[in-house]
């Protein structure tokens, strides 16, 4: 039997959705792939590199300290990822379930999301200055632009967090 709409709250299937992008398209074998088979130069070839942003390592030729601010990074995207979709309210407040707001608002909490991550984890960083913390930042949200819509289809339909 299968689990309908009635039982997924928005929060939760956002999530979800972010810790499997997380998982396979930040695994270093997808990015591997993509690296030796897409072409930057065209509008898919870019996107499917960029699916690999949150990048999380099991070993590399980086010091420690940058693969565990890399993991840190992966790690972020998704907890904030669940507080960001609990707290904004389009996905709490609204009246009917597949809204448009659900959308918006799980999409916007991916954008954060990603924003802060990078953010944060430069902090962790060798001589971080505040240029690269923007930096950082920057490319966390173009991130969460381009690919958070999935979050936000992912939200669709979803209760709020609690029954009334």
């Amino acid at each position: 039997m299968a689990l309908g709409n009635k039982y997924k709250s928005a929060p939760g299937a956002g999530t979800f959705a972010a810790l499997i992008l997380v998982l396979v398209f930040g695994s270093p074998w997808y990015r591997d792939w993509a690296a030796d088979n897409t072409n930057p130069a065209t509008a898919l070839g870019w996107w499917l590199r960029l699916l690999g942003w949150p990048a999380w390592y099991i070993d590399s030729g980086d010091s420690l300290r940058e693969i565990l601010v890399q993991d840190l990074r992966a790690i972020l995207v998704v907890v904030l990822t669940a507080l960001f979709l609990f707290l904004l309210p389009g996905s709490q407040l609204a009246r009917a379930r597949g809204t448009i707001s659900q959308f918006f608002a799980g999409w916007g909490a991916y954008i954060f999301s990603c924003g802060f991550a990078a953010l944060l984890t430069t902090l962790f960083l060798a001589n971080p200055t505040l240029l690269r913390a923007f930096e950082s930042a920057s490319s966390g949200a173009s991130y969460g632009i381009f690919v958070g819509w999935l979050i936000g289809l992912a939200t669709l339909g979803g209760r709020r967090g609690t029954r009334s």
